[in-house]
């Protein structure tokens, strides 16, 4: 997909306008936001678009050169440009790829054991810890919004806020079962078991984004239960609200206050009416993002860590890493992330037909 000349123009003439009404001062409120966000967004187009550009008319002036001295000399480095100009095009059509919208989103984190009991619970714990690793590692911000714990220590279910810019841009294709084969603590015969843990990484939405109205919902507030403190038990801090249009159930009792507990309960419910939304929304699109590298749909298998082996291997890339104890602690897990954005950018491309 080759970029032409005048619409390498256009971009280089909206970035300026963009960066010329952010620094005139004059903008305010909503007004300023917007901008913001759009100067964000063109910015890496406009700055790999610079060097097409650029690179481009290099090329041009030295074909152009006369003197047969001079064209002499040019001749190295006309070969430079020509192995490097198709590179930056490629990387210019990689910026170009339309984005999905709640890309730069901060996201809710779901994990939940499955099959395997125990074990799965505690499998769950490992995928929390990295998540939260992988998450200090970006530099975003993590909280925990509620969990039910077992009583081993691991977490039949958690949930986790996480914030920062571009975050369900990276997590996004998270979704899906994880599954591990490892000897369980429990296991006194020292056989291999295979447990699962589900993960959903959902895009966290504005209160705009989504309409909930007080009708709507009931909530019903009881007595926690389970690990947590001796607090936990003693008063009827724990939420549920239940989303009565949609049947829709979300629960939160981590937190001693009452209210803390249903403002978090009610950021969850946003978060799963809004991708319920966008799901409903993109139609065709999603079928399409289904056929690049998986639904994100928390059905489906993704990927297996192989303890006894020291693997992991994600099974949509068909991708193997002996790295297992560097992933689960948070900096190897980018290495599969950016395999799978960059697996997700090539097909999208070949789509479109570069």
């Amino acid at each position: 997909m080759s970029v032409s000349d005048a619409r390498l123009a256009q971009i280089a003439a909206r970035f300026s306008e963009l960066e010329a009404r952010l620094a005139s001062g004059t903008l305010e409120g909503k007004d300023f936001v917007a901008a913001s966000r759009d100067f964000a967004e063109l910015e890496p187009v406009a700055r790999v678009a610079g060097e097409v550009a650029a690179m481009r008319g290099e090329l041009a002036s030295l074909a152009e050169l006369d003197d047969p001295e001079m064209r002499e000399l040019a001749e190295e480095e006309i070969s430079r440009l020509k192995t490097e100009l198709p590179e930056a095009e490629h990387r210019l059509a990689i910026a170009m790829l339309p984005r999905d919208a709640a890309d730069s989103r901060s996201a809710m984190l779901e994990i939940r054991a499955g099959t395997g009991g125990d074990e799965a619970a505690l499998f769950a714990a490992d995928l929390l810890r990295m998540y939260e690793r992988y998450a200090a590692e970006q530099g975003w911000r993590i909280e925990v919004v509620s969990a039910n714990a077992s009583d081993i220590g691991g977490f039949k279910e958690v949930v986790a806020q996480i914030n920062g810019n571009g975050v369900f841009a990276k997590l996004k294709f998270e979704s899906g079962v994880h599954r591990v084969q490892r000897v369980p603590v429990t296991e006194s015969g020292g056989r291999i078991h295979t447990s699962a843990a589900t993960v959903a990484v959902l895009p966290e939405p504005d209160e705009v984004d989504v309409s909930i109205e007080d009708k709507d919902l009931k909530i019903d507030v009881y007595r926690a239960s389970g690990a947590g403190g001796q607090h936990v038990n003693t008063t009827d801090s724990a939420v549920r609200i239940t989303h009565l249009p949609t049947g829709t159930v979300v629960t939160c009792q981590d937190g001693r206050s009452q209210h803390k507990n249903k403002e978090k309960a009610m950021q969850v419910l946003r978060a799963r009416l809004f991708e319920a939304q966008r799901e409903a929304a993109q139609g065709e699109e999603a079928a399409a993002r289904k056929a690049m590298v998986g639904s994100g749909d928390r059905s489906e298998r993704i990927r297996t860590y192989n303890f006894p082996q020291g693997r992991v291997t994600d099974h949509r890339i068909n991708l193997t890493l002996h790295r297992l104890p560097e992933i689960l602690e948070g900096p190897g897990l980018g290495e599969l992330i950016d395999a799978l954005i960059a697996e997700d950018q090539a097909k999208r491309l070949a789509a479109l037909g570069e």
